[in-house]
């Protein structure tokens, strides 16, 4: 071991080759420079910020007019932690079920000109610390898209949690467009006053309105504002309501691509989960795990950069390094095989 202090780049290229263990023992057992209790006290030392994510992802953007801004969030698993600071107890759709985690709030940016999407801002759900909601964060990093990086976008894509009175009238606000589903227990009123709000799922549907969707009041919302809602039927145990201020939309099957586009937040999610350990710090501290978290995601940011530079996914990129250690084995094998 020497006396060379840790950087952020070298946690970063820990996380960017290991492939089955993310914790700080793992890198210290197989460090030539550093112990278990180097890293440890790097990660409590260290202040990774969102802003860094922007600084590393910006260059690459391909920017558009046409281009969606996606919220939505995830719960890095800690349910067999139990000292952990911003651990708390949180529905997990991944999970479908509520378990203790660390709720990361994010936002992505898509391009559907080019099939492409990139991490641009998030926030950790810790509401003992900082005493915001996740819409708190969502409103946030909203600002900062349209004021401070000035992200030219057509629309915002978010998921039900986030379809609130709040969220939405700020989008209009702003002149953008929004799509989004609400629940089907959302009261709705499609008589303009003429008869009380119900449940959107007991609205009666001509076949005018299957085809080119429905004028409807939220309940709450201001005198007189109207949406439109499309009701896809995507199987025989699920239909969706999807909201949108795009009151020319006619298309069921646009708001059904545009709500598509959402899946792009949620590729992220799991490619992050499963190629760069987000999930998997041990560290106790708050600090720790957000420092962490920020790290896998400057990874992810690094991996996806040379996915579209190669043309390869980045399973492929990350995966390839497993490849390349069986080839050289099976060349040179480190313990070889002999038989009685």
């Amino acid at each position: 071991m020497t006396d060379k202090k840790i950087k952020q780049i070298d946690y970063c290229q820990f996380l960017l080759v290991s492939q089955i263990n993310y914790t700080q023992t793992y890198f210290g057992d197989h460090s030539e420079e550093w112990s278990h209790d180097q890293i440890n006290r790097y990660l409590r030392g260290e202040r990774i910020t969102p802003h860094q994510v922007w600084e590393n992802v910006q260059s690459d953007l391909i920017l558009s007019e046409h281009g969606y801004i996606v919220f939505d969030d995830t719960v890095a698993d800690k349910r067999h932690s139990f000292q952990i600071e911003p651990v708390r107890q949180q529905w997990s759709g991944n999970a479908k079920a509520v378990i203790k985690g660390i709720g990361i709030v994010t936002c992505v940016y898509v391009n559907p000109e080019e099939d492409a999407f990139w991490i641009i801002d998030y926030r950790l759900y810790d509401p003992d610390r900082d005493g915001k909601t996740k819409i708190d964060h969502l409103m946030e990093m909203l600002r900062n898209c349209r004021y401070q990086k000035k992200l030219p976008f057509h629309a915002v894509l978010m998921d039900t949690w986030y379809a609130t009175r709040k969220i939405m009238r700020y989008i209009e606000k702003l002149e953008k467009k929004y799509y989004c589903p609400i629940k089907t227990n959302r009261n709705v009123d499609d008589t303009d006053g003429q008869q009380a709000h119900q449940r959107v799922d007991q609205l009666v549907w001509s076949e005018t309105e299957k085809e080119h969707g429905k004028l409807i009041h939220i309940k709450d919302f201001p005198k007189g504002h109207r949406v439109k809602v499309f009701r896809l039927v995507l199987s025989t145990k699920r239909t969706d309501y999807v909201v949108t201020n795009d009151l020319e939309q006619d298309s069921p099957q646009a708001a059904k691509d545009k709500r598509g586009l959402c899946w792009k937040i949620e590729q992220f999610h799991r490619e992050a989960k499963q190629i760069t350990g987000v999930e998997k710090c041990q560290c106790r501290s708050q600090r720790a795990q957000r420092n962490h978290i920020g790290c896998s995601i400057l990874v992810w940011v690094h991996l996806k950069r040379l996915a579209y530079q190669t043309g390869k996914t980045i399973y492929q990129l990350k995966f390839g390094l497993l490849s390349d250690y069986m080839r050289e084995q099976l060349t040179q094998p480190s313990i070889r095989m002999a038989l009685a």
